[in-house]
C-alpha cells in the first residue's frame, strides 16, 4: 500500500493557495448539514454544525470588520453583516426557531464566497508580476580588466561593457558599441520585424539577439531598464481603485452606518416615545437587523455576473472577475494593440512582381538564398515557395551582408537578394515600372526584397504581417454598437500603421510607441471617454492591459503575461467575440439594475411592516430570503442565450 506523504497531499496546497475559497466552501458544506440536521431533528448536532459554519465562514469578514472600526472609525458591511447573522442567530436561541440560524449562516457564506473572488484577483495581479520579471536574467556577462565575468544584474554600473551572445536574452538596457545583429523586440515594443541594431543604437532588456554578438555599454541604472518599467506600471495600475470602486466602498460604510443608527436607535427609543415594552422593541429591533441586511443586494449582483461569466465562457469569451463583465457594457471608446491582435503576427508573402511571365523563377532564387538564412523575411519567402509546390538548386558560397541581404551561387551563377540599393548595385539595369511598384509597396507598409540572378534583377517579393479576416468586420459592429471611437496602438512606424487602419478601419493611429506610451494613450482617452478597452496580446501590451478600464487579451496568441494581466480572454483569437463580450456585459448591467432597484423596494415594504408592528420574525426572514431567491433567480437569466 503506498501512501502520500502529508507534503503531497493537495489539501494543505490549497489551503495555502487559495484559503478564502477553502473557507467559502467549507461554510458552504456546514450550512448544507446544519439545515439537514434540523430537519432531522438533531438539535445538537444542528447547532453545533451551524457554529462551525458561523465562525469558518465569518472569521475573515469579522475580522476585517473590526479592523476597520479599530484602524479607521468606520462601520462597514462585514461588520454589519456579523451583527445581523449574530442576531439572526441570538433570536433563533432565544425563541427556539432554530431555523433562524440557518439564515444568519447563509449571510455569512455569501460574504465567504465575495472574499474567495477578491482573494482570486489579487494573485492573478501577483501572477500577473511573477511573469515579467520571468523576462529578465539574473545575470550579465561583463568584460572587466580584458576578462569575462558573471556578476548579478544588481552589480552592473552606469559605464560597464556587457557582452550578449546570438540567442541570448539582453540582461539590461544598454548601448551597442561593438557588433552588428537583428533583436526581436516584439515583447518590448510589439515590432513585427526583427529590428537590426548596430554601433550607436540603444537596445532594451527583455529583447532576444539574433546571430550576432553585441557589445553594450550601460547608460542608466539597471533597475530604471524598459522591463523594469514595465512591471512598475503593471504593479500601479491593478492597484489604483476605479472611480466606481471607491463609490461602491463609500456607500457600504455609509448603509452599514445608518442601518446600525438605526437599529440602535430603534432597540432603545419606542419604550419611551410608544410605549412599547422592552421585549417587543428588541424583538422589532433585531427583525429590523435581519430584513435590512444587504444580502439581497449583494444577491442582485453576484448571481448575475456569475451567470454572465458562464454564459461568456461557453461562447469562448472568459471574463476574470464580475465586474469587469459589468465594467465592459459601459464602454465608450475602444484601443487595438496592431500586431497579433489586428493582424496574425506572422510575416507572410502578399505580393510578387516578376520580370519574367512566371514568378517561379524568382521565387525558386530568393528561396534558394533565404533557405541559408533564419531571419523571418526568408522564411515567409521559403514558405511561400514551398506553397506552389516549387523546387530549386540549393545555393552555395552564401555570403550574408550586414542589414543589406544576402549573395551566393546558384548553378555558378550570382544570386543577390535584399534590399533594393544592396540589389541594384549587382545588376546591369532596373526597369522604372519595378521601382514605382516597390515605392508603392513599402508607401503601404509592407517590407520589398529585390532579387538579382546573373546580373538581371529578376523582379520584387512584398512581405507583410497580414490583417486578421475578421478584423475589419469586428471593428464595423463595434461602430454600429455604438463605440464612439476606435484607435489602435502599435510600436511599428506610421506608415505600416496607417496602412493597416485603412484595412480595419479604426478611427485613429498612435504608432512607434513603448509599453509607457500605450499607457499615456489610454489616459489620454480615459479623460475623454472615462470608460476604455485595451485589447491586446503582447508582454508590451500589459501595462496598457493593466491600465485601461478594461483589459481584454487574445486567447490562443496572448502572451502569458497578457492573458494575466487582462481582465477578459478571447479564446481563439476570434475579434468578433468582442461585441458578443459587450452586449452581454449590457445585458448583465440592466439586470443589476433592476435587481437593485427590487431589492430596496422590498427593503423599504419590510421596514415599513416592521415599524407599523404587523410582521413576524419568520415573516421577515421569509421576506428577506424571498428576496434574495428573487433577484438571484433573476440574475440566472443571463444563463440563457
Amino acid at each position: 500500500m503506498i501512501s502520500a506523504s502529508p507534503s503531497r497531499l493537495p489539501f494543505p496546497n490549497l489551503l495555502k493557495e487559495h484559503p478564502d475559497a477553502v473557507a467559502a466552501i467549507a461554510c458552504a458544506v456546514l450550512v448544507f448539514l446544519g439545515w439537514q440536521a434540523l430537519n432531522l431533528g438533531w438539535i445538537g448536532a444542528a447547532l453545533f454544525i451551524l457554529t462551525a459554519a458561523y465562525v469558518i465562514g465569518g472569521f475573515e469578514s469579522a475580522r476585517e470588520g473590526l479592523t476597520t472600526l479599530w484602524q479607521e472609525k468606520e462601520l462597514d458591511v462585514d461588520l454589519l453583516m456579523i451583527v445581523a447573522a449574530l442576531g439572526a442567530a441570538s433570536l433563533g436561541l432565544w425563541r427556539r426557531e432554530y431555523y433562524l440560524m440557518v439564515d444568519g449562516a447563509v449571510l455569512i457564506l455569501i460574504f465567504a464566497i465575495s472574499g474567495a473572488l477578491e482573494g482570486y484577483a489579487m494573485q492573478r495581479t501577483e501572477r500577473s508580476i511573477q511573469g515579467l520579471m520571468s523576462l529578465t536574467t539574473d545575470t550579465a556577462r561583463v568584460m572587466r580588466n580584458g576578462q569575462e565575468q558573471i556578476v548579478p544584474i544588481s552589480a552592473l554600473k552606469i559605464g560597464d561593457r556587457v557582452l550578449v551572445k546570438p540567442g541570448e536574452l539582453v540582461p539590461t538596457d544598454g548601448l551597442v558599441m561593438e557588433g552588428f545583429s537583428t533583436l526581436n523586440q516584439a515583447s518590448i515594443t510589439g515590432e513585427s520585424i526583427p529590428v537590426e541594431k548596430t554601433i550607436g543604437d540603444e537596445v532594451f532588456a527583455g529583447t532576444i539577439n539574433g546571430n550576432g554578438a553585441l557589445r553594450l555599454e550601460i547608460h542608466q541604472p539597471p533597475e530604471s531598464n524598459l522591463i523594469q518599467r514595465v512591471i512598475r506600471l503593471v504593479q500601479q495600475a491593478q492597484t489604483e481603485a476605479p472611480p466606481s470602486q471607491q463609490f461602491i466602498e463609500r456607500f457600504e460604510r455609509g448603509y452599514a452606518r445608518l442601518i446600525v443608527i438605526a437599529g440602535i436607535l430603534l432597540g432603545t427609543l419606542p419604550p419611551f416615545l410608544l410605549g412599547w415594552n422592552w421585549e417587543d422593541t428588541i424583538y422589532r429591533a433585531l427583525i429590523f437587523l435581519v430584513v435590512a441586511s444587504p444580502c439581497a443586494l449583494m444577491a442582485s449582483i453576484m448571481p448575475t455576473l456569475l451567470s454572465g461569466i458562464a454564459n461568456g465562457a461557453r461562447h469562448g469569451i472568459l471574463f476574470k472577475n464580475g465586474a469587469q463583465l459589468e465594467r465592459i457594457g459601459q464602454v465608450r471608446a475602444i484601443a487595438f494593440d496592431k500586431t497579433g491582435t489586428l493582424t496574425t503576427g506572422k510575416l507572410q508573402v502578399v505580393d510578387v512582381m516578376s520580370t519574367q511571365k512566371s514568378t517561379d523563377r524568382l521565387l525558386q532564387v530568393a528561396a534558394a538564398l533565404e533557405s541559408l538564412s533564419e531571419h523571418p523575411i526568408g522564411e515567409a519567402i521559403v514558405q511561400a515557395a514551398r506553397q506552389q509546390n516549387l523546387t530549386w538548386v540549393e545555393a552555395v558560397n552564401g555570403q550574408a551582408q550586414a542589414g543589406q541581404g544576402m549573395t551566393g551561387e546558384i548553378d555558378r551563377q550570382i544570386a543577390v537578394v535584399g534590399k533594393a540599393a544592396f540589389v541594384r548595385a549587382q545588376a546591369e539595369s532596373v526597369s522604372k515600372t519595378l521601382t514605382d511598384r516597390s515605392q508603392q509597396w513599402e508607401a503601404e507598409g509592407k517590407t520589398v526584397v529585390w532579387v538579382a540572378y546573373g546580373g538581371e534583377v529578376l523582379g520584387i517579393i512584398a512581405v507583410a504581417d497580414t490583417v486578421r479576416p475578421a478584423a475589419a468586420q469586428a471593428i464595423a459592429r463595434l461602430k454600429r454598437l455604438g463605440i464612439e471611437q476606435i484607435v489602435m496602438l502599435t510600436g511599428d512606424n506610421s506608415r505600416t500603421a496607417r496602412s493597416i487602419a485603412r484595412q480595419v478601419g479604426v478611427d485613429r493611429i498612435y504608432a512607434d510607441l513603448l509599453p509607457e506610451d500605450k499607457v499615456d494613450a489610454i489616459r489620454q482617452l480615459q479623460k475623454q471617454y472615462q470608460t476604455v478597452a485595451m485589447v491586446g496580446d503582447g508582454i508590451n501590451d500589459a501595462p496598457a492591459l493593466a491600465q485601461a478600464s478594461v483589459g481584454i487579451a487574445m486567447g490562443a496568441a496572448g502572451s502569458d503575461v497578457a492573458l494575466e494581466t487582462a481582465d477578459i480572454v478571447l479564446m481563439g483569437d476570434r475579434l468578433e467575440r468582442l461585441e458578443g463580450a459587450i452586449r452581454l456585459g449590457r445585458r448583465a448591467q440592466g439586470i443589476v439594475k433592476q435587481n437593485i432597484v427590487f431589492a430596496l423596494s422590498f427593503v423599504v415594504i419590510l421596514l415599513i411592516f416592521n415599524f407599523a408592528g404587523n410582521i413576524t420574525l419568520p415573516f421577515g426572514v421569509l421576506g428577506h430570503e424571498g428576496s434574495t431567491v428573487v433577484v438571484t433567480l433573476s440574475g440566472l437569466r443571463l444563463l440563457k442565450g
